[in-house]
């Protein structure tokens, strides 16, 4: 009886699988097998021409920017969430909660017209504040339209591991005499850590994996981002040809994916390990 019901379980997940293998391992096995072919003969010259000249650069920025927002987004975000768990009004609570949830998901050609029409070299607020014109369209105007969602994102994820610190830990430290800095640098800090550098894993990938928005701002002339080179790459607007780069690079940010998330999944089961 056992091992019919088992039989069964897997007759009942094999569509699932079925379909998890059609969407993704196929276009897996198809993007590995361009990023290891040059001129329909396996070579690795295109995984090479990815690490070196401009290929590289576009990397390097997609990286630089990712890391940028993902720690100004998570201790923004730490600072929002604490204010949120601490407050007494349930109703300020739930929309915060509620407006993290919306923004979180809010990029693409949506978010870029936002940011455009308000700090724009024609925006509304830009020209009250008297911004130089182009602000927007550098670095750190990126960074402010990625940290719109980012931010949101933060407060969701460490939302949980705040509600988690136990109200009899501050008081235990408290009546041992300690001060409140003392309290949140030898309790509450190790006891967030692990759910802080998951929020700052989870970001970058995010920001790291971001395209609509920067494509929308037509960020690729003053900021070449791997997404946006891909983009080029697979179009043949540029690389004519070329597609096995694009897949090359496609590759290439998997790969960091990987890493991230092999960063994230042990700091979020350790998280979760010590908030039961």
């Amino acid at each position: 009886m056992a091992r019919a019901a088992g039989t069964g379980g897997w007759l009942g997940a094999l569509p699932l699988l079925a379909f998890v293998a059609l969407a993704f391992g196929v276009p897996a096995v198809a993007m590995v097998a361009g990023a290891f072919t040059v001129d329909g003969s396996p070579s690795a010259g295109a995984m090479a021409q990815t690490l070196q000249g401009g290929y590289l650069t576009v990397l390097a920025n997609s990286v630089k920017l990712s890391a940028v927002v993902a720690v100004c987004g998570a201790v923004l975000g730490a600072f929002l969430a604490q204010a949120v768990v601490t407050s007494r009004s349930a109703a300020l609570r739930e929309a915060v909660l509620t407006a993290s949830g919306v923004l979180a998901n809010f990029g693409g050609v949506p978010l870029a017209f936002f940011w455009v029409a308000t700090l724009g070299n024609s925006g509304v607020v830009s020209g009250l504040l008297g911004l130089p014109s182009g602000a927007l369209f550098s670095f750190w105007g990126l960074a402010l339209v990625y940290l719109y969602f980012s931010i949101p994102l933060m407060v969701l994820v460490i939302a949980p591991a705040l509600d988690g610190l136990r109200p009899q830990w501050r008081e235990a430290a408290l009546n041992n005499g300690a001060t409140t800095w003392q309290y949140w640098r030898y309790v509450a800090l190790p006891v967030l850590t692990p759910a802080l550098l998951g929020g700052v894993v989870l970001l970058f990938g995010s920001a790291f994996a971001a395209y609509a928005t920067a494509a929308a701002m037509g960020a690729g002339t003053v900021l070449p981002l791997v997404t946006l080179k891909i983009a080029s790459a697979l179009s043949g607007d540029v690389l004519t040809g070329y597609e096995n780069i694009g897949l090359a690079l496609s590759l290439d940010m998997v790969l960091v994916a990987g890493l991230v998330m092999a960063v994230y999944l042990p700091l979020q089961r350790r998280s979760t390990r010590w908030l039961r």
